[in-house]
């Protein structure tokens, strides 16, 4: 995205262009309306207008300059349930990104998953007065009252991430991300497509309901049987492959494994190699480095694809737009970034954008 002052520029620019072309409009119905002034005599008792030379309007010194500075005293905190793994870190990146190009202020604080943390990170922000808060929303019953305590103190609050279902009771602006019922529905048909009939959807965190939300999805879809369990945290992935590969070994009937992360998903194929099991297919959701290579190699089918670097951007360009000129943006609705599906056939172009930090 270009700088705030080059697209104000371009704004004020188009707006003088547009004043000219006015004027023009307006000289042409006032010549319908008299005679040509060819077809006058001339009037030697007027002076020419020496003053103003033909052509020529006011230099217009008076003009106030468009300010592209308003933004430097503003202030907005993203808080999310971020454990700064490689799927935090492009949302952040992204969030850096929009304050950089917009000139606000922006703080940076993730929970590490706990709920408890994400509550203080919000009455904490609350009580800087600051002057807009985005925020995911994992743990709903425990996040929601916050988050309308800083609506009713006057500041604008867009849910990301999580909260798709939740952020109207909030008062939120907007959610930014995806549904994710929605998106476990098409991870389900792409298993259907694979030729699985048992899929264990495993899950990285215990209380994000969008984690569940995503293998109620795949179950809804899929034509098989599906088990979904939390298997442990992406911050000791050794035992979260443990336990991976003590479920599938415990139940042989299991030809197909859906992570609801991109690191799970690794844990995944990693757990299913090291037993021997050719699995029908593996799936995962979002973007790490390593899922992208497993999919260029055709170790992993497919991983589903919320576009993080938006999650952290838009949000930011959202409230300063709410704060300087009271837009919302949504109508009401979420303003979903995906899903979108990284397969074999897209992932060398993916795997570009990874590398520059923005996928």
């Amino acid at each position: 995205m270009r700088k705030l002052r080059t697209t104000v520029a371009a704004i004020a620019a188009l707006s003088l262009v547009a004043a000219a072309c006015g004027g023009d409009d307006d000289d042409d119905v006032a010549s319908d309306d008299e005679p040509a002034a060819a077809d006058e005599p001339a009037a030697d008792d007027e002076p020419a207008a020496d003053d103003e030379p033909a052509g020529e309007e006011p230099a217009g010194d008076d003009e106030e300059p468009v300010d592209t500075t308003q933004g430097g005293d503003l202030t907005f905190h993203m808080i999310t349930h971020s454990d700064d793994g490689p799927f935090w870190s492009v949302v952040k990146r992204g969030m850096d990104a929009a304050c950089e190009d917009l000139g606000v202020n922006c703080v940076w604080a993730g929970s590490n998953n706990d709920p408890g943390v994400q509550v203080q990170l919000i009455d904490t922000a609350i009580a800087e007065g600051v002057d807009g808060i985005a925020s995911s929303l994992p743990s709903p019953d425990q996040l929601v009252g916050p988050l309308q305590g800083a609506v009713e103190q006057g500041i604008p609050v867009i849910t990301l991430n999580s909260g798709v279902n939740q952020y109207q009771e909030i008062g939120a602006i907007t959610h930014v991300g995806q549904t994710e019922f929605i998106a476990g529905q098409g991870a389900g048909e792409r298993f259907n497509d694979l030729g699985a009939t048992k899929v264990f959807c495993g899950r990285q965190e215990e209380s994000n309901v969008a984690l569940e939300e995503r293998c109620d999805g795949l179950a809804d879809t899929f034509n098989g049987e599906v088990i979904s369990e939390f298997v442990g945290l992406d911050a000791d992935q050794t035992a979260q492959q443990n336990t991976i590969a003590a479920a599938m070994q415990a139940d042989p009937d299991i030809d197909g494994f859906m992570g609801t992360g991109p690191v799970i998903a690794v844990s995944g194929l990693n757990a299913a190699n090291d037993l021997g099991l050719d699995l029908a297919g593996i799936g995962g959701f979002d973007i790490t480095p390593e899922i992208i290579t497993a999919i260029e190699a055709g170790d992993i089918a497919f991983t589903v694809d919320q576009q993080q670097y938006v999650q952290g951007y838009m949000p930011i360009l959202l409230l300063y737009l709410n704060v300087t000129n009271l837009n919302t943006v949504g109508g009401g609705q979420p303003i979903l970034t995906g899903p979108g599906f990284v397969t074999p056939e897209n992932a060398a172009e993916v795997a570009a954008l990874v590398d520059a930090g923005t996928r």
